[in-house]
């Protein structure tokens, strides 16, 4: 079973994959407040996907099983879980949990 230790570590490795990958003047500080997706986002939209399939792939390998973080579920929350990582763990915690 994954904890939410677990997912937060396997999100922030995304992050850092990410992070390792830009130029000096593009880093950006990985954390649970680190915004993702919106106005304020720290991530680029191709950043973005390349996060979101890091963590769906790294998920999915933990659970045994396939988890989907871009099916129509997601896209309808209120509160889109690409907010920021936090918004981002949440979301991957009640899909890890129902299986």
């Amino acid at each position: 079973m994954l904890t939410k230790e677990n997912v937060l570590e396997i999100i922030l490795r995304a992050l850092q994959n990410l992070n390792d990958e830009l130029g000096d003047d593009e880093k950006f500080e990985a954390g649970p407040t680190t915004p993702l997706f919106g106005p304020n986002a720290t991530l680029d939209s191709l950043a973005l996907v390349s996060v979101i399939v890091d963590v769906e792939g790294d998920v999915s390998t933990a659970l045994g099983r396939s988890i989907s973080l871009t099916d129509d579920r997601a896209m309808s929350q209120e509160i889109s879980p690409f907010d920021d990582v936090q918004t981002l763990l949440n979301y991957i915690m009640i899909l890890v949990n129902e299986g």
